[in-house]
């Protein structure tokens, strides 16, 4: 390979992605990330997993009715869609404003030593 051709990975060939792992902003970014995941997750499972459970041991009351044949049934299963995307707008925005300007400088740092290479 010639300098500043990538390699395999999509990166710079000399990169140390080992080094880049133990760098202190990835792990920072890998934190924010977790910090996000990890209780969005749990939270989607758990209303999921009531919608479950309701639906297997309340009949009685996923069976109201709301508005002609609309029951609280059916007002849960279009919430289940609803928090998808509202989960998603939310990651976007996180991401957006936590994720994508660590990850820029991480790259850049990357790219670096690659462009100066190529000069």
């Amino acid at each position: 390979m010639t300098a500043g051709e990538t390699d395999v990975t999509g990166g710079p060939p000399d990169a140390d992605w080992e080094q880049v792992q133990q760098s202190a902003e990835f792990r920072e970014l890998r934190g924010r990330l977790r910090r996000f995941v990890f209780p969005m997750a749990g939270l989607f499972l758990a209303w999921y997993l009531l919608y479950v459970l309701l639906a297997d041991y309340a009949h009685g009351f996923m069976s109201t009715k709301l508005a002609g044949n609309f029951t609280v049934g059916l007002l849960f299963g279009l919430l289940q869609f609803v928090s998808t995307f509202v989960i998603t707008g939310l990651y976007v925005r996180y991401a957006n404003r936590k994720l994508d300007p660590l990850s820029d400088r991480i790259r850049a740092d990357i790219e670096a030593p690659a462009a100066k290479e190529s000069e």
